[in-house]
């Protein structure tokens, strides 16, 4: 019986590894989560893909668009080694079957979010928002580099986990509207691997200290 079904299950074994391991796309440096103190290039790279790829779905849907993107440190279960990007580097960073949602916050909430990062002292990814840390509290708050306005509302792209307040994201159940993108955001890396010849990585400051 075992062999029968082996036999029967093993085009599609076949079928699965084969798109598993062709070649997206050259990723010319290692990415990974362990390097550095307030942001790492994995987690830049990570941020400004989601941002980029659910501000996509959005537009097609004439919704506002996402203006921050945080994601959460521990969820990065892997790093982007230098050499041939292929479908599996996408499920070994994210194994997980979170999505992308976007919820609607007022800047007070985005104070909120930059002083939990100071707290957590993990490089948690983040795109959009940018701000310096001044003793242990955050000043100059940007978003897209313009200055924070605590009244305004702004659209923060993340996952669906950490937009139920997981990793004691409290701040967004304080959200006030809530977009469900349902891109997978192992879909959105994996999309823009096809997309893209190389990888790029955006290694600006974004958490400044003083």
């Amino acid at each position: 019986m075992d062999s029968t079904v082996d036999r029967v299950i093993q085009p599609y074994r076949a079928h699965i590894e084969k798109e598993l391991s062709e070649v997206l796309a050259y990723n010319p440096e290692t990415l990974d989560k362990s390097k550095g103190k307030w942001q790492t290039n994995i987690g830049n790279f990570m941020a400004d893909v989601t941002l980029e790829r659910t501000n996509r779905v959005l537009k097609l849907r004439n919704l506002p668009l996402a203006q921050v993107c945080i994601l959460n440190h521990g969820g990065i279960r892997s790093i982007l080694p230098k050499g041939n990007v292929t479908a599996r580097s996408a499920y070994e960073i994210m194994p997980f079957e979170n999505s992308s949602v976007v919820i609607a916050l007022k800047g007070t909430q985005l104070v909120e979010m930059a002083n939990y990062i100071i707290s957590e002292k993990k490089p948690h990814p983040l795109a959009g928002l940018t701000f310096t840390i001044q003793n242990n509290a955050a000043t100059q708050l940007k978003v897209q580099g313009q200055p924070l306005d605590e009244k305004m509302t702004y659209f923060v792209a993340t996952s669906d986990y950490l937009s139920n307040g997981g990793d004691n994201m409290s701040f967004f159940k304080k959200g006030i509207e809530t977009i469900d993108v349902d891109y997978k955001i192992r879909n959105i890396l994996i999309d823009y691997f096809k997309e893209t010849d190389t990888v790029r990585v955006k290694n600006d400051i974004r958490i400044n200290q003083e």
